[in-house]
């Protein structure tokens, strides 16, 4: 399947919101995931920000991000009724190239322990589980 994968930018937000809400993917809209909050990570890296389109339809979102270490995946999210047509492979491989082409040789991603279709998925793309890291955040609120 020819997927439509593009760049998303301010006008796919609610785009975006629906499919995190159809996939059950959780978010924070008064936090990170707030209009405001997306719109600034957009502005500053906008090709971090993919969509796969299907007959116009937002189907799948990923979102790729940095630090001066690592590349990182986050927020992929594809709709239940386009799931098994290798969107989430493509939005990973293609958000892999981004982060290749701005030079990062290790790619990461954090899968909740509830979501074994995503381990699978990264799995296969050859990601590997760290089954001996705990992963521990400080936060100014729920929200953020």
């Amino acid at each position: 399947m020819n997927h439509d994968i593009r760049v998303i930018g301010p006008d796919h937000y609610e785009g975006m919101i629906r499919v995190w809400e159809l996939a059950g993917l959780p978010f924070r809209p008064r936090g990170r995931d707030s209009r405001v909050e997306i719109e600034a990570q957009m502005d500053l890296d906008p090709e971090m920000f993919l969509g796969c389109f299907i007959g116009g339809e937002l189907a799948g979102v990923i979102i790729g991000s940095y630090d001066q270490r690592k590349g990182w995946i986050n927020r992929l999210a594809v709709i239940p009724e386009h799931r098994g047509k290798g969107i989430a492979k493509a939005l990973v491989k293609r958000i892999e190239e981004i982060l290749r082409d701005k030079g990062f040789r290790i790619i990461a991603t954090l899968v909740e322990d509830d979501s074994p279709e995503s381990m699978e998925l990264f799995t296969k793309a050859g990601y590997r589980k760290h089954d001996d890291i705990q992963y521990f955040t400080k936060r100014e609120s729920e929200d953020v």
